[in-house]
């Protein structure tokens, strides 16, 4: 094996420690409660309207997370509802940040009863030189089932900030 090929495997498996130790960090950090916002994913500009930009705000809510090694169950919690959360977690790689694939199901008994939503999430980039930055996921759901005349199939996107 030639020393360029030496030096670039050594570098490629310090990246994927880095990578794996990142990881192993990151999931517990997803344990807690997040404050969370979806959007309508409309292009218009609000021109500075407040009544253009509140109408963007789709659901408004509180997620709490907890973790189990790359497993994820908690709630969703608005006032009057919340679904269940089941999910997976996907470490960060040298090249992806760490992602959760979520299913949040309906209460039995509730007014929720029989909904499903499906979120994807990635953990947003820490900048460096970052100030005051409050880690946060973004991503997208998707009402997944019917319900209460809504049809299956709408898209929102989200921001949950983690609350201190």
């Amino acid at each position: 094996m030639d020393r360029r090929r030496l030096l670039l495997g050594a570098a490629g498996l310090l990246v994927g420690v880095r990578a794996s130790a990142q990881s192993a960090a990151d999931a517990p950090e997803l344990a807690g409660k997040w404050t969370y916002r979806s959007f309508h994913n409309r292009p218009a500009l609000v021109d500075g309207d407040p009544q253009k930009a509140l109408r963007l705000i789709f659901a408004e809510a509180v997620f709490t997370l907890q973790t189990e090694g790359n497993s994820l169950k908690g709630g969703i919690d608005w006032e009057g509802g919340g679904l269940d959360l089941a999910g997976t977690i996907q470490p960060a790689t040298a090249t992806a940040p760490l992602s959760a694939a979520i299913v949040g199901s309906g209460r039995p008994k509730t007014d929720t009863d029989g909904w499903e939503y499906d979120y994807r999430a990635a953990l947003a980039y820490r900048w460096p030189n970052g100030v005051d930055q409050v880690p946060a996921l973004v991503g997208s759901v998707i009402r997944a089932k019917p319900h209460n005349g809504a049809a299956a199939g709408y898209v929102a996107s989200f921001i949950a900030v983690r609350q201190s």
